[in-house]
């Protein structure tokens, strides 16, 4: 069972070729060109995409040693995305699809992020908590098998992935900036600065009053010395994801406590930020949980979490039709 899987939600573009369960390539294509304007550009996004989806599907495919002849079916991401984005790979994977006379399978591509935990050993068992963090989404997923999920708490409004983002942008630091404040806050002290955490009631997140006490809190000391952020960068850092990873675990610890589940993992891009790697297996010692975390390759968008929903859908044969379309605000639960 060959399944090749495509990503482009976003400004990655990226094909993996899955059989039998298990990955056998996995090839991502960044588009840098974003940077020079502090974050993605839906347009600029689709036109990279169209140029990088056949080089990129055709390295899957030979990295795998699969021929087009081989596969079982095609899959990729419906939503939730970039709508110009989410065509480009709809529109490569149907036509592909049509044209080998193929199953089509579409994924969610939140659920893939949770089905990342499931690439490699170990895994965690039914049923767990998946705390799924990015640049669009945060949200804690109550995942009762490969493809019953049940989101029972997300952000009302930005996403902490943004936060870091914007917070990075306030500083001055370039485009991606959130792994820009993870590598200056390894050298800060997170208690420099006392920043406010959102509250949300039941387990809801809200960010977007934690990004603008940041903005008062940058303009009122830069007023006072114009040299504040270069002089106390590294503490400016650790105390902005100090706090967002505070903000984070609080929801989650109280969801575990809900649920009285033991089994917690995380992913999603902001999963490879060092200081929620570190809260969360410090937070499961001292709670006694079990804790996955998943590899810095699969984290961000990558296609190879794509192909492992699709083979849990294409072993229920969960297929969808030529009639498919794009959904860039896609939930489920």
């Amino acid at each position: 069972m060959n399944i090749l899987a495509i990503e482009s939600s976003c400004d990655e573009t990226s094909a993996a070729v899955i059989t039998n369960g298990k990955i056998r390539s996995n090839i991502v294509a960044t588009q840098i060109i974003h940077q020079l304007y502090g974050g993605v550009v839906p347009e600029l996004a689709s036109r990279a995409h169209q140029q990088h989806i056949i080089p990129v599907v055709v390295e899957a495919l030979q990295t795998a040693k699969v021929t087009k002849n081989e596969l079982s079916a095609i899959a990729f991401t419906r939503g939730p995305g970039l709508l110009g984005a989410l065509l480009v790979g709809a529109s490569f994977a149907k036509s592909m699809a049509l044209g080998l006379d193929l199953p089509l399978i579409e994924v969610n591509h939140m659920q893939a992020h949770v089905l990342a935990h499931f690439i490699d050993d170990p895994a965690p068992s039914f049923p767990f908590l998946c705390l799924t963090v990015s640049g669009g989404h945060t949200q804690i997923v109550l995942v009762r098998n490969f493809l019953d999920m049940e989101i029972i708490g997300q952000t009302q409004d930005d996403a902490v992935g943004e936060a870091f983002d914007k917070s990075a942008k306030l500083l001055g630091l370039p485009y991606p900036g959130g792994p820009l404040i993870d590598k200056y806050a390894q050298r800060g002290n997170p208690l420099a600065f006392s920043l406010p955490t959102g509250e949300m009631p039941a387990l809801d997140f809200s960010f977007s009053g934690i990004k603008t006490a940041i903005l008062y809190f940058l303009q009122k000391q830069t007023r006072q010395n114009p040299n504040f952020i270069d002089q106390n960068l590294a503490d400016i850092c650790a105390s902005i994801q100090h706090t967002l990873v505070k903000t984070l675990m609080q929801k989650l610890k109280k969801a575990a406590l809900q649920t009285g589940i033991r089994q917690i993992a995380i992913a999603g891009g902001v999963s490879a930020n060092s200081g929620l790697r570190a809260a969360l297996v410090q937070a499961g010692q001292a709670n006694k949980w079990e804790v996955y975390v998943p590899k810095f390759e699969y984290c961000t968008d990558n296609a190879a979490m794509i192909a492992m929903a699709a083979h849990y859908k294409y072993l229920e044969a969960d297929f969808c039709g030529q009639d498919v379309s794009p959904l860039p605000r896609m939930t489920f639960g």
